[in-house]
Parts: C-alpha cells; structure tokens; sequence
C-alpha cells in the first residue's frame, strides 16, 4: 500500500520530482537513460529507490566573457577587454573611495608596475590598493563559478587592504567586520 509516493522503500516520480525540485518528466528521463541508479519499470511505472539521488549535471559551460577574460588575462593584451576592465574598473572603483591617482597614473601602475615620474606627492596607500584592486579583479575572474559568499567577500577585503595602513590598525579588522562604525 503506496504511502505519500513512497512503496516498500521505493518513491514515485511525482515524489521523487518534488523531492529535488524537478520536473517529472526529467525524472522519467533520467530513470528510462539509467541516470538514477537502481530505478526500474513495473508496467508503465517507475520505482526509484528512497536513497537514490538525482545526477550530476554535467560540467558548467563556462561563459563567453569570462573565457575571454582568463584568455586575455594569460596573454596580458594590451587594449583588450582585460586590460580595460583592470584600469577603468580599479580607477573608477578607487576614486569613489577617494584616492587622487589619475587615470593615467592607474593604467601606468598596471602596465609597468611602477608609479612613474611626478612632480605632486602621491599617497602610497593609494598605490598599494591599486595594485591590491588589480589581484581583486584576478581573483574575481579566476573564482568566478564560486557562489558569491560572506568568506569570499571577505577574502577579497583582505587581497585590497592588504599593506595598507589600514590594516595595521586594530580597528579596521582587514578580512572581518570592522571593530568601529564609519565616522
């Protein structure tokens, strides 16, 4: 005697479909290809054992920009898609945080790794985070796929503050919550 979809350690397909969020056709699908393992036909019905699982869906398709981005990453093209997103991201990023380095002293920190020769002071914090936002956006294109989280988050806030002087506070907690509130 059936009790909710479930007979003699066996599920329905309407049971085992609700059950992992899919639909019942896919779920007869996978019993008629052998997806799930020890299903079988009695008559026109399929019993799918209680400890069955649904399978893994196949390898996630990596998509077109990312692949572009990782590509152009490896070859360091200048004037690429890469290239751009690293400058214009990291400077626009960085002036809303206050930083006084120009467009043009970003693009030169990225391609040469230097600051280059000026006549105005320039504030090193502003230099390490550029450099640190440059490894922010590595680290984005190469975890891309990762579901975005508070751990990752947070890594990312340490890879930016890194040798700040920020993070030689005690307050400032680089990689956690911030021990103050903002002024």
């Amino acid at each position: 005697m059936p009790i909710g979809g479930t007979f003699m350690g066996y599920l329905s397909v309407s049971a085992f479909a609700q059950q992992y969020g899919m639909s019942e056709r896919t779920v007869r699908n996978y019993c008629a290809t052998g997806k799930i393992v020890g299903a079988f036909l009695t008559g026109k019905t399929w019993n799918i054992p209680i400890d069955a699982v649904p399978p893994c869906r196949g390898k996630k398709k990596e998509l077109p920009l990312l692949s572009v981005l990782r590509e152009q990453k490896r070859l360091r093209l200048t004037g690429s898609i890469y290239h751009c997103t690293q400058i214009d991201f990291t400077y626009n990023s960085n002036h809303m945080e206050g930083s006084r380095l120009t467009h043009d002293q970003t693009r030169y920190i990225f391609e040469t790794n230097t600051i280059g020769i000026t006549t105005e002071s320039v504030n090193v914090d502003d230099v390490i985070e550029t450099s640190n936002h440059f490894r922010c956006i590595d680290f984005i294109i190469d975890r891309a796929e990762e579901n975005l989280s508070e751990a990752f988050i947070k890594e990312l806030h340490q890879v930016l503050k890194s040798g700040t002087s920020d993070s030689r506070r005690d307050w400032f907690a680089v990689g956690e919550y911030k021990r103050l509130p903002n002024e």
